[in-house]
């Protein structure tokens, strides 16, 4: 499934956020915890020269709930992200999944804890995500994963919804909460 969305930090209050995302139908808010991989004998699944993951493999625990992701991202000249081809199913233990997957040699990443508001549009879905030890994010994600238009075409129409929120924002982060966390790691060891 191609996946086209804009990452932002929030630098306003969560509740102002929250209040001003009440406008859209609400699906819920979830505690979410994402484990993220290398294989230390496969180059694909390791962080890239500029610290990045080009292709990254996930079991996630969503209020119990348990997916494994495997994400490839797309990038342009300028090595800015575009979009990413994500490939999800659900798995039945996550404990288990996370014992075999070690078995198999793959090692902890990082490890991502946040808390997700999620809201929906007709042609969106918007996510306020607090994340543990990186702040306040908001995600929003393109839902017609079909459209065969430029992704950059679909990106600028997310920013322009993005800017008509009025919620005060970053520019788009180039990098995701994985990488974002793993430089915040790095920078605490220097």
């Amino acid at each position: 499934m191609r996946e086209i969305e804009i990452l932002v930090k929030v630098n306003d209050e969560k509740g102002k956020v929250l209040s001003i995302l009440e406008q859209f139908e609400k699906v819920g808010e979830k505690s979410v915890t994402d484990i993220y991989f290398y294989d230390p004998k496969r180059q694909d699944l390791q962080r890239n020269e500029d610290g990045g993951l080009e292709r990254a493999f996930r079991i996630r625990n969503k209020n119990g709930q348990a997916t494994m992701t495997y994400k490839i991202d797309y990038f342009d000249d300028d090595k800015q992200w575009i979009y990413s081809d994500e490939f999800e199913t659900s798995i039945g233990d996550f404990d288990t999944t996370l014992k075999i997957i070690k078995l198999l040699g793959l090692e902890v990443l990082v490890t991502i804890e946040n808390t997700k508001h999620t809201f929906i549009t007709n042609k969106y879905e918007i996510v306020l995500e607090d994340v543990k030890d990186l702040g306040l994010y908001m995600e929003v994600e393109y839902l017609d994963a079909n459209d065969k238009r430029d992704a950059s075409l679909i990106k600028k129409e997310i920013w322009d919804f993005l800017t008509s929120l009025g919620i005060n924002i970053s520019e788009e982060s180039n990098l995701g909460k994985p990488e974002l966390m793993l430089r915040k790691l790095t920078e605490e060891k220097a």
